[in-house]
């Protein structure tokens, strides 16, 4: 694979908290990483309308009979929380998460959690059995504020009460049009690395930022590499050419998936 990836320029752009093993990785095969993160993960703090009620959410946590967990980011901020109020964890709880990943983080905290093996988002986990029999049952689900509603509404349609507890704002970083230039215009880009559909937004606002529109640069026939259907669907839609799948969110299968 560092043969296929020699001197390949890519772009990274996970939160900066979360992009040194991915740029370690790629540097160790060969590739030319940019960091560009797309996305700030800015945690709820008490300056925040929204703080009380995540904090009563938090000590109210042996009310709800699953806690589900959206993200890695979602894992650590909320562990934080739970930590602080939770000693022992509350029994009876079913503990979820989208993904092998966040799944992997919970269990690091001592947290036994249930992942879908068919895949990395909410529909996966619908499709399991954990979530099929929970008619009358309270369900948290631990998430960034806004996003998607998919779980969330299926899950009340199954007859649950659903509640959001709101962790973090997912914002797009401030450049300046230099710094957009340098990163996206000024070298030739071989690859984009995206990890989320509100990042491909942010891609796309930054260049307009800038005044360039994306079709008028050499972006749209760069090799985008994304970790969902639903988001290689939402970039098609606004024209890049090539795009590839990868079989996860992961770094390595993200990497894996330059090379097809």
């Amino acid at each position: 694979m560092a043969d296929k990836l020699n001197g390949l320029r890519v772009l990274v752009t996970r939160p900066a908290h979360q992009a040194d093993t991915l740029y370690e990785l790629l540097l160790q095969q060969g590739a030319d990483p940019v960091r560009f993160p797309l996305l700030q993960i800015t945690p709820v703090t008490s300056a925040d309308s929204g703080f009380h009620l995540l904090k009563q959410q938090i000590i109210d946590l042996d009310l709800f009979q699953h806690i589900i967990f959206i993200s890695p980011n979602a894992v650590e901020l909320g562990y934080e929380w739970i930590d602080q109020y939770w000693p022992q964890l509350p029994l009876g709880v079913q503990w979820l998460a989208i993904g092998k990943q966040s799944a992997a983080r919970l269990n690091n905290y001592g947290i036994d959690a249930y992942h879908s093996p068919l895949g990395y988002d909410s529909e996966a986990l619908l499709n399991s059995p954990a979530l099929q029999k929970i008619a009358g049952d309270k369900v948290l689900i631990m998430r960034g504020e806004g996003g998607r509603e998919t779980l969330a509404e299926e899950l009340r349609a199954r007859g649950a009460e659903v509640s959001y507890a709101e962790l973090y704002r997912r914002e797009s970083p401030c450049y300046s049009a230099k710094e957009i230039s340098d990163a996206l215009l000024s070298k030739h880009l071989d690859a984009i690395l995206i990890s989320s559909g509100a990042g491909l937004k942010n891609l796309i606002t930054l260049l307009s930022s800038t005044g360039k529109e994306l079709s008028t640069d050499s972006l749209l026939n760069c090799h985008l590499i994304v970790p969902s259907d639903r988001i290689k669907q939402e970039a098609q839609g606004v024209g890049f050419n090539r795009i590839t799948t990868a079989s996860g969110p992961d770094d390595r299968s993200m990497i894996a998936a330059l090379t097809q």
